[in-house]
């Protein structure tokens, strides 16, 4: 077996926060399936508009739902229309009431979901996989990443045997925890088969100033009401 570990999931806690930030003494698994239907429902349906990420928050009567998007008038639509055309298929899917918060991504040239999903759409027109691997790395090292790495794996080139390929540029300290890494993975659906792209991104060492302005992972009064045992779950 290979050893590896989510970039992501190995800095929580530490400098990364949860994407579903809630608490749950019962109906954990409901809650669970719930976060994953409303990922998969958002990403498939607003694909185009460049959904960088989805967080998740609970309270007892109400959910809050937080999209990263790198185009956030395709979500918003004309004087709001399209986002409340979402909302309600959201609430439909959900016995408590959906808030839902819109948040741009302005630099998605250094997100790695943007940046994987940028290269599974070039391979999907057919262009030629080492091309889209290097250009899309060296505009994102362009515009200040410090290190950035793609993977594709899968019949590159409609080859007979599925192979995988690498190409990196800059720092990339993936067993350094303090290292700000973020990372993407999507598949790219060809004639051939599935092609899966992942791609990371370092963007140098995290400061007790960048991890203090990310999003509250849990308020000391919950911390003192949490049971027991009790651990944040990441959906």
């Amino acid at each position: 077996m290979g050893q590896k570990v989510h970039p992501i999931g190995f800095r929580l806690g530490f400098i990364k926060p949860w994407r579903s930030r809630w608490f749950a003494t019962k109906g954990y698994a409901d809650a669970l399936h719930e976060d994953l239907k409303f990922r998969s429902f958002i990403k498939e349906r607003v694909y185009h508009a460049g959904v960088s990420g989805i967080d998740i928050e609970r309270k007892a009567d109400q959910i809050r739902i937080i999209i990263h998007t790198a185009r956030p008038g395709i979500i918003i639509g004309k004087k709001g229309s399209e986002v409340d055309k979402l909302k309600v298929a959201l609430s439909g899917m959900s016995k408590k009431p959906i808030q839902l918060d819109i948040v741009e991504v302005r630099r998605a040239e250094l997100d790695a979901q943007l940046i994987a999903e940028q290269v599974a759409s070039q391979l999907l027109r057919r262009v030629a996989y080492r091309r889209a691997m290097k250009k899309t790395v060296q505009s994102s090292m362009r515009l200040g990443a410090q290190g950035v790495q793609i993977v594709c794996a899968g019949r590159l080139a409609g080859a007979e045997i599925a192979r995988k390929e690498r190409y990196r540029e800059g720092r990339m300290p993936l067993s350094t925890m303090r290292a700000d890494i973020d990372f993407g993975f999507t598949q790219a659906k060809t004639t051939y088969g599935l092609i899966g792209v992942k791609c990371w991104v370092y963007h140098g060492e995290a400061t007790p100033e960048t991890v203090a302005a990310q999003p509250e992972r849990e308020a000391p009064q919950d911390r003192q009401r949490r049971p027991k045992g009790l651990t944040p779950v990441q959906s």
